[in-house]
């Protein structure tokens, strides 16, 4: 290495522990906690869709495919946590975290399908709607915001510090008030009113609801498998930040993308006419990296004024 091309990796002052993150401070009891969610969350999916089908609710059915995208969301989030542990190797240099993008994808259309056939079964139900065993619906419905509740329980130690955790946390809780004010009140109002219309209805609601959450992971889950940078991270402020620090007269090359769905990385080349300010710069670098913006993995190339000049004009060309 000259000593015009001075380079700050991730590796080589973060430790595979720091440097990813949420998943690398993740307890080895969340593991029990996701799999015990989504063993509970597939029992009531099968609970859900029996007495749907018996009770000839479509918003229990609806609700049984909302649920769906819970147990798929718990399991995006903890094969992410797990594949995230693993070491890079020569062919994957970085990992394994970015499955966990893929994996958001395929689940994203995965439930733009589901949505599509609720919506289309509740709409023929409008033309003829049939009677709904209403106990039926606030029974089973009940039962769903006591596993909800309970499932968000089990993320609720972590939901703090962990924003994949959090994630799973807030889903639940917005599932149990789904199936409270949704589910429930609508099986109350059928059963005091014999308006059985409103099973249709909720369950054209409660899709809408799946879809607008569903169009959301499946846009940044596009995002982020076009390596664009988070939704979460302004690449104003890091320039700004960078370009502000003592002896940087430019900044160019500045590149940040993700490389799971929790963990980014960034590189960028700095030009210091006056040559490297020392170890400590570097360090300060990765510190407020870390803590202005979540970006645990960073490479600094630093440059001299006129290094930057020739190395433009083989690598860098109109990029800047």
């Amino acid at each position: 290495m000259s000593a015009g091309h001075q380079h700050s990796h991730g590796h080589s002052s973060h430790s595979h522990h720091d440097r990813h993150g949420p998943h690398g401070h993740m307890p080895k009891n969340f593991s029990r906690a996701f799999a015990l969610g989504i063993a509970l969350n597939i029992i009531y999916i099968i609970v859900e869709v029996v007495f749907g089908l018996l009770a000839g609710s479509m918003a229990l059915l609806a609700d049984a495919g909302h649920n769906l995208s819970d147990v798929l969301g718990l399991a995006v989030a903890w094969a992410g946590a797990e594949l995230a542990k693993r070491p890079p190797s020569k062919q994957f240099t970085y990992g394994l975290g970015g499955s966990s993008i893929l994996a958001a994808l395929l689940n994203g259309l995965f439930l733009l399908v589901a949505c599509g056939a609720i919506a289309w079964e509740a709409i023929e139900r409008f033309s003829a709607p049939s009677a709904v065993a209403s106990t039926t619906v606030i029974i089973v419905a009940s039962l769903g915001i006591i596993i909800n509740f309970g499932t968000a329980m089990l993320f609720i130690r972590g939901q703090k510090d962990d924003i994949n955790i959090r994630g799973a946390f807030l889903h639940m809780m917005a599932d149990a008030g789904v199936s409270a004010g949704g589910v429930v009140v609508g099986g109350i109002v059928i059963y005091f009113t014999g308006i059985n219309w409103i099973d249709p209805l909720l369950s054209l609601l409660i899709v809408g609801l799946i879809f607008w959450s569903t169009w959301g992971l499946l846009s940044e889950a596009v995002r982020m498998s076009l390596a664009g940078v988070p939704r979460d991270i302004d690449v104003e402020e890091v320039f700004e930040y960078l370009a502000s620090l003592q002896g940087v007269e430019a900044v160019h090359d500045l590149h940040i993308w993700p490389m799971s769905t929790s963990e980014t990385a960034m590189t960028a080349h700095l030009v210091l006419p006056h040559g490297h300010p020392g170890k400590g710069f570097l360090a300060e670098v990765q510190r407020e990296m870390k803590i202005r913006f979540s970006i645990h993995h960073i490479t600094i190339q630093i440059e001299l004024e006129d290094e930057e000049a020739d190395l433009c004009q083989v690598d860098c060309g109109d990029r800047d």
